[in-house]
């Protein structure tokens, strides 16, 4: 009996394994192929691009004058003169900070469309499994319902029953084939919206183990880990820290702006030539602009404190969710397990120890049953799925 434990415990490690290699092998199929996300990719490069543009110095202006004398006595003029405008120089420096920053923001912005798709993928995956487990249930169920409905329909040839007692056999196994092709559609709309995510590509998928990861010990040690690996709070933090460096940008805008250049001037044979240097005088240009940092600040610093909130209580109540789940599933597999009646059922109505219809009874209170075990897995791996979707 040790022996067969044993052997049946492999067996189950074995199958578990493979789903999740099997999983991860879809997962990352889908991260390669989606059209949304490489689209994506080439979003995020272009605005890269973009953030690196006007961080840099002005174009210098050039600028030619010839002017033609009139009478002729009194000659000609020209003047030649390139000029090169600038902020105050620590503008630059601010600017190139923030445009490193945003970049990096754009990555986090990218990482959690990611995690958001692959999430959508092992949901669609999770569900696929439910429907795979039913169909396979099912598959036994219409076999001992014909196997049923075919001694009954002997036993009505020979007169032994009644045509009503076999109308209901026949009638359950009718309703086991309705039900296996109503699941098997639904496995068919789950693969198509995979195959969707996966670029169009077709994707293959039997299994009927719910893969699922361990709860953590301590939700709130957890919860720091998670929170510091969320791309959405890192972003809203990166976002307050851009506001911060936009204020000194501001600040640094509202200093005077320098130009220099050179002027060379030609008249009457006499040629002139120097240097010209300016500086504009900031009265209304950037009216109000630090203003407006320091109330970014204090909308980020808000918004990233809401997120938090939001975010603990989310993964708190999923966490909850998941244990109360963990803890039903396990009943039913047991409760299943230990008390599978459904063997002993056909053997009693068989031998005639029990009527058709309590037979029917019985074996729809047990399907019942498994049919919820199956929905309480289900929902436990979809709400696990969710708390550790930070780690896709």
């Amino acid at each position: 009996m040790k022996k067969n434990g044993l052997t049946i415990l492999i067996l189950m490690v074995s199958i578990v394994s493979y789903a999740q290699n099997s999983m991860e092998h879809i997962l990352h199929e889908i991260e390669s192929n989606n059209t949304t996300l490489l689209s994506l990719q080439k979003q995020v490069e272009a605005h890269k691009l973009g953030n690196k543009s006007g961080i840099y110095l002005p174009n210098p202006e050039v600028e030619y004058t010839h002017l033609w004398g009139t009478p002729i006595e009194i000659g000609n003029e020209s003047t030649f003169a390139i000029t090169q405008s600038m902020d105050f120089p620590t503008a630059y420096g601010h600017r190139n900070k923030i445009s490193n920053m945003q970049n990096q923001n754009l990555d986090l912005l990218y990482s959690s469309e990611r995690i958001n798709l692959l999430l959508q993928a092992k949901q669609l995956i999770i569900n696929l499994t439910y429907y795979n487990a039913l169909s396979k249930d099912y598959e036994n169920r219409i076999k001992i319902a014909e196997e049923i409905a075919e001694s009954y329909q002997r036993m009505f040839d020979e007169g032994k029953i009644d045509i009503l007692e076999r109308n209901q056999v026949y009638m359950d196994f009718l309703t086991c084939i309705n039900e296996k092709e109503k699941i098997d559609i639904e496995r068919k709309s789950l693969l198509n919206e995979l195959k969707t995510l996966n670029g169009g590509k077709e994707i293959e998928y039997e299994s009927t183990v719910f893969i699922l990861s361990p709860l953590p010990a301590n939700f709130n040690e957890w919860y720091l880990k998670a929170e510091s690996m969320s791309p959405i709070l890192q972003y809203l933090t990166k976002q307050i820290e851009i506001s911060k460096q936009q204020l000194k940008l501001n600040k640094a805008l509202s200093l005077p702006k320098l130009s220099a250049g050179y002027v060379d001037e030609r008249i009457l044979g006499q040629k002139l030539q120097g240097v010209t240097i300016g500086v504009s005088i900031p009265l209304w240009e950037n009216k109000n602009s630090v203003k407006q940092a320091k109330a970014d600040i204090v909308y980020n610093e808000t918004t990233l404190e809401d997120n938090k909130i939001q975010y603990y209580i989310k993964l708190q109540n999923l966490f909850i969710k998941s244990v109360d789940l963990q803890k039903t599933a396990l009943k039913y597999r047991q409760a299943l397990s230990t008390y599978n009646s459904v063997p002993i059922l056909r053997k009693a109505l068989e031998a005639g120890e029990i009527t058709l219809l309590n037979y029917l009874m019985q074996i729809e209170n047990y399907y019942d049953a498994y049919n919820n075990m199956l929905e309480v897995e289900r929902d436990y791996a979809l709400a696990e799925a969710e708390l550790s979707a930070i780690a896709l």
